[in-house]
């Protein structure tokens, strides 16, 4: 499996529903970060490759119960549980965004269109001097839910990548829950969250999430842990991109101390302590906080693709 990545050069899930748990609804009520940027870029645009679909709601059939449960199952099977269903989550929405709240979130947007453009121009010229094509994803902006071509989308899921279309999707609120629940603030700290998912676009480019999506469906077994190490790979090649940003002067120290304190924040095993009290390796399907950080340092420190073999005698 670890060849076809290969492919993508040295230099450089399916349907991604991070498990960041039912705290990271983003509260309305709770303001988003007042943001301070520290990593070196220049605001002033918009990419090209941004979706802005907040004030559009879609509505779906689906209870928040059913939801959940679809959730669950896609965590397990994949995202074809969802996209083959007729049923799909309710999704709810607060209508246009008030006028003092886009420009409030016009920073942050300005942000994560410099993220996408500067992660996937750094994956672009990974696959060109590999003679690959590298299609650009799509990043979706949307406010509590909108429709995605893996199926409905809600704020709870999280930050996801959708392979059926392409596109990751965000509800910006997330970010100040990175921050207040999760204890994972600082503007590369949220740039790790969006590399994270370009790096799901990486692996969809060179067939690695319908490989292990072929072998999740022939070996239940090992669903999780295959889940796992695509997700860890994922990691690894955000600390890819991290490297390269780190090489050509984007970053400031403490910025990758951010990276690794998000990816920590995010793992497995600091969600169910804090959600159950407990925690039950054999449910991981992200990894735990330790493997997340190591992931995303291995990326980083090496710089290169091939370090990235997370599959390595799975």
């Amino acid at each position: 499996m670890i060849d076809a990545l290969r492919v993508a050069g040295a230099d450089a899930a399916h349907r991604d529903e991070e498990s960041y748990g039912s705290e990271a609804v983003p509260s309305r009520r709770a303001k988003l970060l007042l943001y301070y940027p520290a990593m070196k870029w220049t605001p002033g645009g918009r990419s090209t490759n941004l979706e802005d679909r907040r004030g559009r709601g879609m509505g779906g059939p689906l209870g928040i119960g059913g939801g959940l449960v679809m959730l669950i199952l896609s965590l397990i099977f994949g995202p074809g549980i969802l996209s083959d269903s007729g049923d799909q989550p309710a999704v709810e929405s607060r209508g246009e965004v008030a006028l003092a709240d886009s420009a409030a979130e016009e920073p942050m947007v300005q942000f994560v269109s410099f993220v996408l453009d500067d992660a996937q121009s750094t994956w672009q010229g990974a696959f060109q001097r590999a003679g690959g094509e590298f299609r650009p994803a799509k990043l979706v902006l949307f406010r509590d839910g909108t429709v995605s071509g893996c199926g409905a989308a809600q704020s709870a899921m999280g930050p996801f990548y959708c392979p059926l279309d392409e596109k990751v999707y965000v509800d910006l609120g997330f970010f100040s829950e990175l921050d207040r629940r999760f204890g994972a603030p600082g503007d590369f700290a949220q740039a790790y969250v969006l590399a994270h998912e370009i790096g799901h676009h990486v692996q969809h480019l060179l067939g690695m999430d319908a490989q292990v999506r072929k072998r999740q469906g022939s070996d239940p077994g090992i669903a999780n842990q295959l889940s796992v190490m695509l997700e860890l790979q994922a990691d690894c090649y955000a600390g890819v991109w991290a490297h390269s940003a780190n090489e050509r002067a984007k970053l400031d120290p403490g910025d990758i101390d951010e990276g690794l304190g998000a990816a920590s924040a995010v793992g497995d095993d600091r969600i169910q302590r804090r959600t159950t009290g407990s925690v039950n390796v054999d449910s991981f399907t992200h990894g735990s906080a330790q493997q997340r950080a190591q992931w995303f340092r291995r990326g980083f420190e090496s710089g290169n693709s091939s370090a990235c073999d997370t599959f390595a005698g799975g």
